[in-house]
């Protein structure tokens, strides 16, 4: 199990008090794209073996939405951090750096 700090009102719980909201930073295509334009953002995300930046939900909190740095085979977190920010922090991108390098 998972334990998620958020990062709007600092409360640690485990994950089921979360709610996953898929792929992070991804950008809406405007009125005037494609149907293919448009069918790629919603259906199309990435799944890496790897780092990944998804938006979680505080559900059973504040319900505020955020964005959480993640591993996805070893579940590490890396960091967490607001959701209106349009990418990762240095630190945390720093931090992956040096968790991840072989």
């Amino acid at each position: 199990m998972l334990l998620i700090q958020c990062p709007c009102c600092g409360v640690e719980a485990e994950e089921t008090e979360f709610a996953p909201g898929g792929e992070a930073h991804i950008t809406r295509p405007g009125p005037d794209c494609s149907d293919t334009d448009w069918a790629t953002y919603l259906f199309e995300r990435k799944n890496p073996r790897a780092v990944h930046y998804e938006r979680w939900r505080h559900a059973f909190g504040c319900g505020k939405w955020f964005h959480m740095a993640r591993h996805t085979h070893t579940l590490e977190i890396f960091g967490v951090y607001a959701a209106d920010d349009l990418s990762p922090p240095q630190a945390i991108l720093d931090y992956i750096a040096e968790r991840t390098a072989p």
